[in-house]
Parts: structure tokens; C-alpha cells; sequence
């Protein structure tokens, strides 16, 4: 995930850079993104887990999450994301997030937002979600169509007016493909009207539903629009002083990217620019395997929600704490490498060290090889400095020497 609006703060007020040489801060342990359960009301068109409104055998039972839960906790995971399908629809979700709260993790609740009423948003609040997210599409028909299913957009933005109105945080979802790009514009003026907490746009990825729909994803002249257009907001909520998070997933060349538009932004900053150049590789990019992981309805581990064709084990067997440190698996072992060697554009693009070779299991999809180059990195050749000739970003590494000139 990249923190659009975290940056745009750093612009505003830069903070100091660690010491060159000092080492890099780690968090304690993966955000762990949990399918709870695969069964959905929806049918999405872009869905990775490939859920349907029928009940799917073999799912972990209350006792069985709890005693995955006391692992995780254990191997120092801060963060769990209960997901689905839909998570509202399994009859313990409350229990599974009183106890996950009890036991300290941060703890959010993705939804499609249509289950959420006048009849559980009590229960909801009381839950106590550290943030509860839904996905949108565009308005109205657009996500309708998105979700096939009328009255889709409506139910589920009563939800999500449900919650802010019960004083939960909120975030809106939103996956950009060909079909929806031109709803962007909407979506965030939707997110200042409505007084939203959070936005997330995330590129599609070639997984699950979305990868027999790749056809259909945003092209990058569009994917270039879209950032601008992000990039833009952002900054101007944070002049204008509203607290409003804006992030982006699944395509970690955004890091890149916003080089690019600091340098049209602030072509008087060249201070600046190499100050975010810094910035941003300590950030590092792409971390499936790392520091983001899965764990589906079956139990299965796999390196991110979008891996679920790839198993690295199953908690009924082992324990995840063994699981995410074997390295035996060639995919664990290619994903933690640091750095990661990745052929093509990516393995020899100047900024490699910012977005880590972006998103590998893109690159499997369409290649077969989990560490060919990302074809979705929407910046050119010249843009990315493996091809001579055309303007490149004039960026002072970051030494001892740099860091005196920026007066930190």
C-alpha cells in the first residue's frame, strides 16, 4: 500500500532522514489480511477469492481462528484485516473481532458495505473497528454493474453513512479498470461530500475474477490521469487542512510516479525532490511476502490476497509463525531476497530500490514467471533511465554529503 497522503504531509513538513548506513525499521510482523469466509451476497466482477452466495466446506471453525490468533500474536503480527467474501455474513464475526481486539491487534473489517443496517451497526460500533472499509465502484449504475446487482450502490453507501454516523472510521475501496476510471472524479468528490475518512485505489490485479477481466484494465496513459488526479487531491486536502487518507495498491510504480509530479509541482524544490527520493526508498515498496500476508477461508497462507492459485502452507498443519519464515518455498525465498532479482525493466530501472520490482504475481500471470518484469508499470524507458536520451529526474543520491545540503 502506498500512503499517497503521508507524502503529501512530508512535503508540507519534511521530517528528519535516519543517519545513511543506519538500519532499516521494520514493523514487528506482517499485516495479515484474513478471508474469514468465502461465501459472498455478491457476485463481483473483479472478486480474487471467486466467492458466491452458497456456503463453501472445510472453512476454520471459531476455535480454530482463535488458536491461529494466539500465533500471530505470539509472532508479533500488528494487524488483521477480516475479510471474505463477505465477513458479516459469518454468525462469530463478532466474537472473532471482540477477542482479536482483546488480544491487541488493530483490527479492520472489509465489507461491501450492503450488510450493514439499522440491525448490527450497534453491534458494529460496539466491535470497536479500528477502520471498516467498503468497496465502491463508481456511482450508482456503474458499481451496480460492477456487483451485478440493483440497488447495490445505494445499500451500501446507507451502510457506510451507518458507520460514520455511529463515529467509526470509514474508508472507501475503489478498483480502477477501463470500465470505471471515469468515475474517479466522482468518487472523491463523494469522499469530501460525505466527509469519508480514507480512500484506496487500487489497480487491478490479474488474480482471481480479475485476471480473466485483465482486458479490461485501465490502460496506462489512464493509470497516469488517475495518479495526477489522486496526487492533486491529496495535496490540496492536506493544504486545506482535513485530515482525509488517501492510499493506492497494487501498483507500487505510484512511488515513482510521484517524483514525476513533484517535479512538475515544485520544479523550484530540487531540495525536495531529493528529500522524497529518500523517503521513498526507505518506504521500499512492493512487500507480498514480507510484510503483507494471506490467510484464506480454507486456512491456506499464501504471500498476499492475490496469490491464492500459490499455497505456502496451512495453519491446520503448521503453525503460520513457521510458515512465513520458510524460505524453502521458491516464491518465499524470491519474495524476501532483498533485493529481489527481477529481470527486464524492472531488474534494471533506476528507482528499483522505491517500488522493489513491483507486482510479481501480475508479472506470473501474464508470463509464467513470477520474476519477469511487471507489465503494468505504466512509466516509460526513458522515465525509468534504461534508455538513453529524454528527460530524466536530476535526483542527488543520498549520502552523508546530500543530507548536510538538505539541512538535516
Amino acid at each position: 500500500m502506498f500512503r499517497i497522503s503521508q507524502y503529501m504531509r512530508e512535503i508540507a513538513s519534511p521530517t528528519p532522514l535516519p543517519a545513511p548506513g543506519a538500519p532499516k525499521r521494520g514493523p514487528s510482523g506482517p499485516v495479515v489480511i484474513w478471508n474469514l469466509i468465502r461465501r459472498c451476497n455478491l457476485n463481483c466482477k473483479h472478486c480474487y477469492s471467486i466467492s458466491a452466495d452458497t456456503d463453501f466446506a472445510g472453512e476454520l471453525s471459531t476455535g480454530e481462528i482463535f488458536t491461529v490468533m494466539t500465533d500471530l500474536r505470539g509472532f508479533g503480527v500488528p494487524v488483521l484485516i477480516l475479510s471474505g467474501g463477505e465477513p458479516l455474513l459469518r454468525p462469530d464475526i463478532f466474537e472473532i473481532s471482540a477477542k482479536a481486539k482483546e488480544m491487541g491487534f488493530y483490527v479492520g473489517l472489509s465489507s461491501n458495505g450492503t450488510l450493514i443496517n439499522d440491525g448490527n451497526i450497534e453491534a458494529i460500533k460496539a466491535a470497536n473497528y479500528n477502520y471498516v472499509g467498503v468497496s465502491l465502484d463508481g456511482i450508482g449504475a456503474t458499481h451496480d454493474a460492477f456487483r451485478r446487482k440493483e440497488g447495490a450502490y445505494d445499500t451500501s453507501l446507507a451502510g457506510v453513512r451507518l458507520c460514520l454516523e455511529a463515529g467509526i472510521k470509514v474508508g472507501l475501496r475503489f478498483t480502477m479498470t477501463m470500465d470505471n476510471a471515469h468515475e474517479l472524479p466522482n468518487m472523491l468528490s463523494l469522499v469530501e461530500a460525505e466527509k469519508i475518512d480514507k480512500f484506496y485505489l487500487s489497480h487491478l490485479n490479474y488474480a482471481g475474477r480479475g485476471n480473466r477481466n485483465r482486458a479490461d484494465d485501465a490502460q496506462h496513459a489512464n493509470t497516469r490521469e488517475a495518479m495526477d488526479l489522486m496526487f492533486d487531491t491529496a495535496w490540496d486536502h492536506v493544504e486545506r487542512g482535513l485530515d482525509t487518507e488517501f492510499v493506492s495498491g497494487n501498483n507500487d510504480a505510484d512511488g515513482v510516479y510521484l517524483l514525476f509530479w513533484l517535479q512538475k509541482r515544485f520544479p523550484d524544490r530540487p531540495e525536495l525532490l531529493a528529500h522524497m527520493r529518500a523517503k521513498l526508498a526507505l518506504w521500499g515498496g512492493n512487500s507480498s511476502g514480507v510484510n503483507v500476508a494471506n490467510i484464506d477461508n480454507l486456512g491456506n497462507v499464501h504471500p498476499d490476497t492475490m496469490w491464492w492459485h500459490y499455497d505456502l502452507g496451512n495453519v491446520r498443519q503448521r503453525p503460520f509463525s513457521e510458515i512465513w519464515v520458510d524460505t524453502s518455498d521458491p516464491i518465499m525465498a524470491g519474495l524476501k531476497q532483498s533485493p529481489r532479482q527481477i529481470k527486464g525493466r524492472c531488474g534494471a530501472c533506476q528507482y528499483f530500490d522505491i517500488c522493489a520490482g513491483n507486482t510479481r504475481v501480475r508479472a506470473l500471470q501474464l508470463t509464467g514467471d513470477a520474476w519477469a518484469e511487471d507489465p503494468a508499470c505504466y512509466l516509460n524507458d526513458q522515465e525509468i533511465g534504461i534508455e538513453d536520451g529524454g528527460e530524466r529526474l536530476a535526483v542527488t543520491p543520498y549520502t552523508r554529503e546530500s543530507q548536510r545540503a538538505l539541512g538535516l
